[in-house]
């Protein structure tokens, strides 16, 4: 379990399906993504972004955040997780198992 100043560091993952099938709709699409790009986050697969938090009060600012931005149509989910559950996702590309992405190094202030 990594921790950070005493917290349990955290993933917050946010899942989409939103559509595209209007110019309206791929403007929010868009405008969405870019958010989340803005804010942090990195692409784990179409569809399916990811930042690491030093603490489960920082993931609640973002998912706080994401909620703000949310289209009016279509699905998005945002789930918290540990590191230690973030660890034992188990990645394949093809038959090929791959590590999974490791939590960013964190900066510590005395």
């Amino acid at each position: 379990m990594t921790t950070f100043g005493g917290y349990q560091t955290m993933w917050v993952v946010v899942l989409f399906d939103l559509p595209t099938n209007t110019k309206q709709a791929r403007k929010e699409y868009s405008v969405f993504r870019k958010n989340l790009l803005d804010e942090g986050f990195m692409m784990m697969q179409y569809s399916v972004y990811i930042r690491h938090c030093a603490s489960d009060e920082n993931a609640q600012v973002h998912t706080k955040r994401i909620k703000h931005w949310l289209p009016p149509d279509g699905e998005v989910r945002i789930m918290t997780i540990t590191d230690k559950q973030f660890s034992r996702i188990q990645i394949f590309y093809g038959k090929i198992r791959t590590p999974t992405e490791t939590a960013p190094e964190q900066i510590s202030f005395f």
